[in-house]
């Protein structure tokens, strides 16, 4: 039995209408952040959405992991080794997530997410095709507007509550020296592991920390948090975007973020952020996780 197809306009990045089919397939490009693999979120597939992590430069799991990474671990050999991030900056991050976007738009609607240091590659992303991202959704992310990088915002006030820092205790080798920061997350220092659940998953159990950062990759370069993550008003700033507060963010705290947004809704009059807000920390539990996935997926085309 065939039906009818609602259609409707709607108002595409680069400023021209286009028609949007009601009913189609939004598809979910995510981006991680710094030492995140590629990521995805199996509710959304299950309402019927379509889902796909970026694999940002040098962050495949082959590309990473030695044994001297395994258990008993060599830290003498890991602290040495090469990295394959070396070199990568935001421009290829924003290049990797461009090629996910145009395929993915083909398909239907895109939704683009990025988490954390993710939003950098988001911003960019929509300066480059503003025209095929439906919406953009920062999740706790950074949004860069009258700074230029996140490692100028981490200097500012309102990060002053900021417990970055606890991942310098895991730094393994010189990053200079190996061209990124190397963290040791499968260490079993319990210094360490308290810090690691203080700034990213505060109440979580052990186990759920633990989890955590076993699906975090040890290398991140040092030059993508210093990069110009400034969107353009005329290209980023026409797509519309969502940004998802936490609460409880030890890593990007609540009074950063609001900075944020206040910042980039002054760059776009008429054009603000659609602000949600979720009772967690910087890394939600899988329990706490399920409302951002609601969120999202009432925001599909």
């Amino acid at each position: 039995m065939s039906r009818a197809v609602d259609r409707s306009t709607a108002l595409t990045g680069d400023g021209t209408s286009s028609d949007v089919q009601a009913g189609a397939v939004t598809t979910y490009v995510f981006v991680s952040g710094a030492n995140g693999a590629p990521a995805q979120d199996p509710e959304l597939t299950l309402r019927g959405h379509r889902c796909v992590g970026v694999e940002l430069p040098g962050h495949g799991a082959a590309r990473q992991f030695d044994l001297a990474y395994q258990a008993p671990q060599d830290l003498e050999r890991l602290a040495a080794l090469p990295s394959a991030v070396a070199g990568v900056t935001l421009d290829d991050h924003v290049e990797a997530t461009v090629t996910v976007v145009r395929r993915a738009a083909e398909h239907g609607p895109v939704v683009l997410v990025g988490g954390s240091l993710g939003g950098t590659a988001i911003t960019k992303a929509a300066d480059e095709v503003p025209h095929l991202i439906h919406r953009l959704v920062y999740d706790a992310a950074f949004c860069c507007t009258d700074l230029r990088s996140p490692a100028e915002y981490l200097e500012t006030p309102e990060a002053a509550g900021s417990l970055a820092s606890a991942v310098l205790a895991g730094i393994v080798g010189d990053p200079r020296v190996i061209g990124a920061v190397r963290v040791n997350w499968r260490s079993a220092d319990r210094a360490f592991v308290d810090a690691v659940k203080a700034a990213f998953m505060e109440g979580a159990t052990d186990g759920e920390v633990l989890a955590m950062m076993n699906t975090l990759l040890p290398d991140e370069s040092l030059l993508v948090s210093a990069g110009d993550a400034r969107g353009r008003p005329d290209a980023w700033g026409r797509v519309p975007r969502t940004y998802i507060r936490h609460t409880r963010d030890r890593m990007i705290p609540l009074a950063l973020q609001d900075r944020m947004i206040r910042e980039a809704d002054a760059a776009t009059p008429g054009n603000g952020f659609d602000v949600r807000t979720v009772d967690a920390p910087h890394a939600p539990t899988p329990a706490v996780y399920r409302r951002i996935t609601e969120i999202l997926h009432r925001l599909a085309a």
